[in-house]
């Protein structure tokens, strides 16, 4: 009988904890979470920037801290979703408080009608 890798809870670090969880092994570090999560950031002031430079509101983005991970070991649901598409999954947000994670292209079929098809958005049935 094989054991079940439990990641034990250090820290803020739930998201790496999580990761590490469901794929069973050590396979992301705090180190690799926050490349992710730099990366978002530069994209979101690459987009801030299209509005202008010198604008009020890319101003004020700039001085507001990571929404992608901070000094504790926070990282966003974002973070999560990109290291999934590493491994090819995909997060499904089904309310506030469900997330299904499945295979990238895949027809996933969910009781209550919920279906979604080959890369396109969840849509009821």
């Amino acid at each position: 009988m094989e054991l079940i890798f439990h990641e034990k809870q250090e820290g803020s670090l739930c998201a790496q904890h999580c990761l590490n969880n469901l794929f069973q092994g050590e396979y992301f570090s705090p180190v690799e979470l926050a490349s992710i999560a730099h990366q978002l950031d530069e994209e979101e002031r690459m987009r801030m920037a299209e509005g202008g430079v010198t604008s009020e509101d890319y101003r004020a983005f700039l001085q507001q801290p990571s929404g992608n991970m901070d000094d504790t070991g926070f990282f966003s649901i974002q973070v999560i979703t990109n290291a999934l598409k590493f491994w090819g999954l995909d997060v499904i947000l089904l309310n506030r408080s469900i997330l299904v994670i499945c295979k990238r292209d895949e027809e996933i079929r969910l009781s209550g009608g919920l279906q979604t098809e080959r890369g396109q958005h969840c849509r009821t049935k």
